[in-house]
């Protein structure tokens, strides 16, 4: 391997001021994509900051490859740039599953496919472009989702867990207060483990009728758990 020549053409490329270009393009995807996958590294979704951030660096990097290629033998601009599209398709539909009757991982995989986008207009020195489509994602994960989640027009399925003493009457009482707010539970199932008794089904709720089911679980004497599944 011939080292001086190695060296030789990072000092070329480096007094070009290309290489540079290119490095604060690559640092800006980085950062975008961390700033998206950070959201969604906090509420545990399935594609957090890392993977984020490798998408859109990664889509900006095919894109800055595509385009240098392409100049060197003139051949098509966007040739490599537009297989990232159906690449980023297969990576989406990774993180969708179907669970207990629902489909869950729709906002990740579209976060995804956002990302990879705005990482292609990184790598195509569309700087403002990419900034502001992150600030739209980020607004649309962060306040709009709370909007829906506070005015109720959002659901998300949870599993709750009610435990109580083993000689209680929980079950009865639970389905009542089920349907008393309308929630369509399923997945009921019911174990006693020593002294107690667990009580656990799965639902679709807003934040409202979470709240409603928390306080009327609690008068029954119940210790009341619930954990979302992904979204």
């Amino acid at each position: 391997m011939n080292w001086q020549h190695i060296s030789g053409l990072l000092q070329s490329e480096m007094a070009s001021g290309i290489a540079m270009t290119t490095l604060a393009r690559l640092m800006l995807a980085s950062i975008l994509g961390g700033i998206i996958g950070l959201e969604r590294e906090l509420k545990n979704r399935p594609a957090g900051l890392r993977t984020n951030m490798f998408i859109c660096f990664g889509a900006a990097l095919f894109t800055i490859i595509s385009y240098e290629m392409a100049g060197e033998v003139t051949g098509d601009h966007t040739r490599i740039a537009a297989q990232i599209i159906p690449g980023i398709g297969f990576i989406g539909a990774g993180v969708v599953i179907r669970d207990r009757g629902a489909v869950l991982g729709i906002t990740s995989a579209a976060t995804i496919f956002v990302m990879a986008s705005i990482g292609m207009a990184v790598g195509a020195g569309m700087l403002a472009t990419a900034i502001f489509a992150t600030l739209m994602v980020l607004v649309a994960l962060v306040a709009l989702g709370y909007i829906e989640d506070r005015l109720g027009l959002q659901t998300r399925l949870m599993t709750f867990q009610l435990i109580a003493a083993a000689n209680a009457d929980l079950l009865v009482p639970a389905h009542r207060i089920v349907e008393g707010e309308k929630v369509e539970a399923r997945r009921w199932q019911t174990q006693q483990i020593d002294d107690e008794l667990f009580v656990d089904f799965d639902a679709a709720v807003s934040h409202h009728q979470e709240r409603a089911l928390f306080t009327k679980f609690a008068a029954l004497n119940a210790k009341v758990e619930a954990r979302p599944l992904r979204a």
